[in-house]
This record gives C-alpha cells, structure tokens and sequence, in this order.
C-alpha cells in the first residue's frame, strides 16, 4: 500500500451524510450484465452491518439498461437502488460525476459494471480508510496485487507505458490511476468530482491529480485481485486519446485554485 500526501480531515469539506457507503456505477450499455452484478451487490450488502445505497448512472445506454435496473430494484421493494440517467452518452466521466454529485453516502465507493475486481477487495480499501487515508484506489501494478486473468499483450503494453507517463506528468508516486475500483471519503469525493471537467477515460487521472496535485490528499494504492472481462468498452482509440490527454490535464489541475 503506497501513501501520497496529506490533508488534516478539519479542512475536508463536510455535509450531513445519509448512509454508510454510496456505491456509483457508471453504465452504458450493460443490460447482458448489469442485473448479474446487482444480484452480486445485493448479496455481499446483505451480509454487512452498515447502511447502503447503489446508484447505477447510465450514460445514456442505447440499450435496456436503465430499465432493467429500475425494474430489478422494483421487483424486490429495494428503493436503496437507483438510477441517473444521462440523456445522451457522454462518456465514463461524466456518468461517474453525475453518479458521486448524487451519491450520499460518508464513504463512496466507484466500480465498474463488469466487476472486474470481486467486491471482497473493498475490505483492503476500507481498511486503508480506517487508518487515515481519505482515498484508496485499487491497484492492479503494485506487489500486492492479483492478476486472475490479463489483458491482451497490446492492452499491457499501452497500459504500462501509459502509466509511466501519467506518473511523469500527472500523478507522481502512483503506479495505476486507471483501475476502476477507488473508495473515497464522501464528502472528498463529491467535491473532487464537482472540481472535475473530464468527460471520457481520462476522469480518473484528473480526479487524482486535483486530489495529490492541489488539495494535498491522502492516497493510498492498494494492491487488488483483478480479472479482465469481455466485452470492454476501452479500445485502443481511448488509450491514445487518454495518453495525449495527460498533459492538458495535469495544466489545467495546476491553474485551479487550492
């Protein structure tokens, strides 16, 4: 587990939260999956003590996705799971931000639909909560981490050098900005991600680039198990786009205020 920066919690945003974890996934196009992962959510939620909600935010799915989330939590009177839709496609970033702007929760916890890492891995984020971090991102490049099933060799290779650049250039001292599985705390990430502007893959580099780079946060990367799934929505085209996106991004983080 890697530690990056600090901030006294006294100087963190603070609102009234209305549940223990706020879990946002951002979804477009997922209905061959999506009622899967919320029977998943549903049954480790069910064997926890605290308080929950899932809000799934459809980037504007061509598809049924949405109504297929509305339907299931109808199905089983579980009002603790809901939908925002966004009426057009925007982008992982901008589904992301809707979904955290709307979330309530004293912890939020981001994750992707195809669970590629198993929901057991948010005991190892929690835990870095516990002990004083105010984010714990998942890790799929340092020691602790698992890999159940990789990627294709050209998907490693644009990762690795994509993750020395973004170290170069944005995010110093971590080693994966582009796992999908971060907890933060849950005012922290309301305010990172209203603070945010990118719209597509890039999202998780400027949310902790504003949170090392300019408000001074502790990070922790934990190491997670991990295992690649089909039917990805990143594409090579949005590897480039990410890489070439790297300097205007850790531009912009620089001229925000503090």
């Amino acid at each position: 587990m890697r530690r990056v920066g600090t901030l006294p919690r006294s100087e963190t945003q603070t609102s009234e939260a209305i549940v223990d974890l706020s879990i946002v996934i951002p979804a477009y196009n997922e209905s061959s999956r999506i009622e899967r992962t919320l029977e998943r959510l549903l049954a480790f939620l069910g064997a926890r003590a605290h308080s929950w909600e899932v809000v799934v935010a459809d980037d504007g799915s061509r598809d049924r996705t949405a109504d297929l989330v509305e339907a299931f939590a109808a199905a089983r009177d579980e009002r603790r799971i809901r939908v925002v839709r966004l009426g057009v496609n925007q982008g992982k970033g901008a589904a992301l931000r809707a979904g955290v702007l709307a979330s309530r929760g004293a912890r939020v916890l981001v994750m992707d639909a195809d669970l590629a890492t198993p929901l057991e891995e948010l005991s190892a984020l929690e835990h870095a909560l516990d002990a004083g971090h105010q984010i714990a991102t998942g890790s799929r490049a340092v020691a602790a981490s698992r890999i159940q099933r990789a990627q294709s060799p050209l998907r490693i290779l644009l990762g690795r050098a994509g993750n020395l650049w973004i170290r170069l250039l944005a995010v110093p001292g971590i080693h994966d900005t582009q796992c999908g599985f971060k907890l933060f705390d849950g005012n922290i990430a309301r305010e990172l991600f209203a603070r945010s502007r990118e719209n597509r893959f890039g999202i998780d580099i400027e949310i902790l680039c504003i949170a090392t780079r300019k408000m001074k946060l502790d990070v922790a990367e934990v190491g997670v198990a991990w295992e690649h799934q089909s039917g990805s929505k990143v594409t090579w085209r949005d590897y480039v786009d990410v890489l070439f996106k790297v300097p205007r991004i850790a531009l912009w983080v620089q001229r925000q205020r503090p």
